[in-house]
């Protein structure tokens, strides 16, 4: 069907920037919204981000003015630039995107493995 593979993530230093990566794969039609959760044990998943396939974006109120999501529709890829990092963003950030794929009427919610992004001096 399809697959959600993330890149990107590792060890950085608070202030410091990444820039994760997702792409998607397999019997895909279109996408709509893609977009970042992130999980940290013992925690509630949080949303970060998401992106309309016109790339209109919104953000968790925690990530404004320091995360830029952006898509490249031709590549069924989705970006996350992570700027002035700070210990407190530390998790698994996991995508997800809205597909039709091949053959659906109706589109469905496929999700990554996650990355795992650490932010400690």
């Amino acid at each position: 069907q399809v697959q959600l593979v993330e890149s990107g993530g590792g060890l950085v230093q608070p202030g410091g920037s990444l820039k994760l990566s997702c792409v998607a794969s397999g019997s895909i039609s279109s996408i709509n919204a893609m977009g970042w959760y992130r999980r940290v044990p013992g925690k509630q998943r949080e949303l970060v981000a998401t992106i309309s396939p016109y790339g209109t974006a919104n953000y968790a109120d925690s990530v404004k003015g320091r995360f830029t999501i952006s898509r490249d529709n031709a590549k069924n890829t989705v970006y996350l630039q992570m700027n002035s990092l700070k210990p407190e963003d530390t998790a698994v950030y996991i995508c997800y995107a809205d597909v039709f794929y091949s053959g659906s009427y109706y589109s469905y919610d496929f999700w990554g493995r996650g990355t795992q992004v650490t932010v400690s001096s």
